[in-house]
């Protein structure tokens, strides 16, 4: 890591992993389950499972915008189809009926994605283990709150949110919902995630199924 223009700089995102796995170092070898949010995570996930000693799988959540303001979001949802929404908003939007509509056109996006992603592989149940929610960064934090409601319901033993960079305000928001928060560098004044690494590319879909594809391979070595 370095400095530039006063900003706490990581070269990519494999390096604020292997900075985030040395922090998280006490759940080495205790079975963890990495839960990269896709698509920029994955590449920071598959680090911290080989570095943990732990599994990766995705948590699939996506923002539900409104029909006239697709970034204006009324809720999110997961690939199970729970949701969460803010009633205001949905009022403010047109009503039950106009979120029910977008729900089930982004439940249909988030089951594409993980066909894609994992065919052959029912998701990872994180019941009763360890559970690592991982991102490259929070600036609102909307994404990863509906990513740690999502696994929280799911019943983990332990539920931690892992960011290699943060907005101050957006950390309060998900301290509430995980056990442990552990971020590498809280800003008071936060500019685009991007800002913090110095390489910061797009993950495509390829990457991110060959990633998932090398993992499964991995356990399936360690258990024959």
């Amino acid at each position: 890591m370095s400095s530039v223009a006063g900003l706490r700089m990581f070269s990519d995102r494999e390096d604020a992993a292997r900075a985030l796995a040395q922090r998280l170092a006490e759940y080495r070898g205790r079975n963890p389950l990495i839960l990269a949010i896709p698509r920029g995570a994955v590449p920071m996930g598959e680090v911290l499972a080989d570095s943990l000693q732990g599994e990766l799988d995705l948590v699939l959540v996506h923002k539900i915008g409104a029909p006239f303001d697709p970034e204006y979001a009324v809720g999110a949802i997961d690939e199970s189809g729970w949701s969460c929404l803010d009633p205001a908003a949905v009022a403010h939007v047109g009503g039950p009926a106009v979120f029910e509509e977008a729900r089930n056109r982004q439940l249909a996006a988030l089951k594409k994605r993980r066909a894609r992603y994992t065919p052959f592989m029912q998701p990872i149940d994180p019941k009763g283990r360890i559970a690592i929610v991982v991102d490259d960064g929070l600036a609102t934090g909307a994404t990863m709150i509906a990513a740690l409601h999502a696994v929280r319901a799911r019943e983990p033993l332990e539920l931690v949110c892992a960011v290699p960079v943060a907005a101050g305000d957006s950390l309060e928001k998900v301290a509430a919902l995980a056990d442990r928060v552990v971020c590498l560098h809280p800003a008071s004044q936060f500019g685009a995630v991007s800002h913090y690494y110095a390489r910061f590319v797009q993950v495509e879909d390829d990457e991110v199924t060959a990633i998932l594809k090398r993992q499964r391979a991995a356990r399936g070595a360690k258990t024959s």
